[in-house]
């Protein structure tokens, strides 16, 4: 038997904690000194600490969080169990989880990516990379829309690093390549809208563009907007609010480094540094 939509999963955690997701990119060189010097011979165990007291410190403050598969997966098959822990203990704790990967392949290789991510690592979500066309998005939607506890896709759509625009900004038939993209993206939605009015296919929108950020709102109302890029890399409160719908859901707006390292490894304080982190952004953001 199913349970709810992914999309109404999500909207009742926004509801309940506001849309601020919690990014999770441990780096060895910025953990607590504590942590470094228990663990110095195990990156591992640091992680493992880091990401726990993490949880247990943002929970309260956040709808989500999106661990990056990158930081986990450099330190080896101990790094990629952590991640699976970590995205375990998240799910109890609340909280809807982005298994932050940005996968993107055909065929059976994408299969095995969506297996990975929705069975092996059991996130609600994954993030994907659309460059491939529609087979590389198909079967991550079959695989999503096919699990007991249905599950989500976040596509790459304006991302908000600073070369993005490279490519996204191309025009193709009189569009940007961003927007044609994002089309496709809400029609892949359609076929998964929850009670919500929202689907399970979710765009990834830069809080560094917000001009475009208010254009493909507009272009996608029944679209998850996944909204990077607020806070350290300088994407303001204000801006991000383009991306809510009327009645305040409609977007997570992440934070990781601004959350999660908010103190100089030296203090020992630390800990108290990422709930007032946490409760400003949550204050902020709602």
């Amino acid at each position: 038997m199913k349970t709810a939509a992914f999309a109404d999963r999500l909207a009742e955690a926004v509801r309940q904690r506001g849309p601020l997701c919690v990014g999770i990119d441990p780096r060895w060189e910025m953990l607590p000194d504590e942590l470094t010097r228990k663990h110095v011979d195990d990156k591992a165990a640091a992680f493992a600490e880091f990401g726990q007291a993490v949880l247990e410190l943002v929970s309260p403050y956040c709808a989500c969080v999106k661990p990056q598969a990158a930081f986990f997966e450099n330190i080896g098959w101990d790094g990629a169990r952590v991640l699976g822990g970590l995205l375990a203990d998240a799910t109890q704790r609340g909280l809807s989880t982005i298994l932050d990967a940005k996968r993107g392949d055909i065929s059976t290789t994408a299969t095995a990516y969506a297996q990975s991510a929705f069975q092996q690592f059991n996130a609600d979500s994954v993030t994907v990379n659309p460059y491939l066309g529609a087979d590389s998005i198909e079967p991550f939607l079959s695989e999503a829309r096919s699990q007991a506890r249905p599950r989500g896709v976040f596509v790459l759509v304006r991302t908000s690093n600073p070369g993005g625009g490279l490519f996204q900004n191309l025009v193709c038939d009189g569009k940007p390549l961003y927007r044609v993209v994002g089309d496709e993206v809400a029609k892949w939605n359609d076929g998964g809208l929850g009670e919500c009015g929202l689907g399970d296919v979710g765009a990834v929108v830069g809080a560094t563009n917000p001009n475009e950020l208010v254009e493909l709102r507009a272009a996608m109302p029944r679209v998850w907007f996944l909204v990077p890029g607020y806070g350290a890399q300088g994407g303001s409160a204000a801006a991000v609010k383009a991306a809510y719908l009327p009645n305040g859901l409609g977007a997570v707006v992440n934070s990781s480094r601004g959350i999660t390292f908010p103190y100089h490894p030296s203090d020992v304080n630390w800990k108290s540094r990422i709930v007032e982190a946490a409760k400003k952004a949550q204050a902020e953001l709602r």
